[in-house]
């Protein structure tokens, strides 16, 4: 038999279990680790374990680090992507088991999870300006770098292909984890990451955030320098930056230096809202 037909029937024998099932639907939702998937079945970590080693052997998971912890989650960016889909399309979206496994895991990730915040009018008016780049041209594979708490992620990750969030900082990413669970974006990922030297490969995104970081970085150039090496030739790279101690008129200075010392080609940026702006927009091409 062919490679594909063999490596078809050993998923499906991988996944003719009740507790494996349970493991690929939860890690199709949120990457998880080893506790909160042993909290969620009940089931002990060395099982666990066992099963997870099973799921990955049969490329139906794939297991990544990020700081000092160790996630599981479908893979959703490889030559097997499109196959293992229809594949796990099979699997019935009203299954009750399903939905006491996701719902256990929310609860789980919401015992230490402030109260979300509720945006404010000049937020709002940030988040149309976000989505309306989403009408204007595709997100494709989406980055944020410098993610935090994931407020950008959440706004966006249904509109990417995927959507990668990194922050240097593990509890950002912990809440960013609970908050795109409660948004439902099963699309996600969040890594750590240091923002001038990032884990991914050349030319792997098409759309490329830069939220909030600029400012506060010793090496502004430096951090476009390596956003650029990831962007897709034709990809967008989004500047946004807050005002505070810098004025808006500081902040536009700021960027159009950081364009005409990395080559970037920067349309005139958006202040949101016009009057008194809280924010700045730049969007910029290689």
């Amino acid at each position: 038999m062919k490679a594909s037909t063999d490596r078809l029937l050993n998923q499906l024998k991988a996944l003719a279990d009740p507790v494996r099932v349970r493991l690929i639907a939860l890690c199709g939702i949120a990457e998880c680790s080893v506790s909160e998937l042993t909290h969620v079945t009940g089931l002990s970590q060395p099982r666990v374990s066992q099963h997870l080693k099973q799921l990955i052997g049969e490329n139906l998971l794939e297991r990544f680090r990020d700081g000092h912890y160790v996630f599981y989650r479908v893979p959703f960016n490889d030559d097997h992507a499109v196959a293992r889909r229809r594949l796990l399309a099979l699997l019935p979206d009203d299954e009750p088991q399903f939905a006491r496994d996701v719902e256990k895991l929310r609860q789980l990730r919401a015992e230490d999870e402030p109260a979300p915040l509720v945006p404010t009018g000049d937020e709002r008016k940030l988040h149309k300006a976000l989505v309306d780049l989403t009408v204007a041209a595709p997100l494709g594979d989406l980055l944020d770098i410098g993610c935090g708490q994931g407020r950008i992620l959440k706004l966006l990750a249904s509109r990417a292909h995927r959507a990668v969030g990194v922050d240097i900082d593990s509890d950002a990413r912990r809440l960013a984890r609970a908050e795109l669970l409660l948004a439902g974006s099963p699309n996600y990922s969040l890594r750590h990451g240091n923002m001038y030297s990032l884990p991914f490969n050349n030319e792997e995104f098409d759309t490329i955030i830069l939220d909030g970081v600029l400012g506060e970085a010793e090496r502004p150039t430096d951090v476009i320098t390596e956003a650029l090496r990831l962007l897709n030739a034709g990809g967008r790279l989004l500047l946004l930056s807050a005002t505070g101690e810098r004025t808006a008129e500081q902040i536009k200075s700021d960027f159009a230096d950081w364009a005409a010392q990395t080559g970037l080609r920067l349309a005139q940026p958006r202040s949101i809202p016009d009057n008194n702006p809280g924010w700045l927009l730049g969007v910029a091409t290689a």
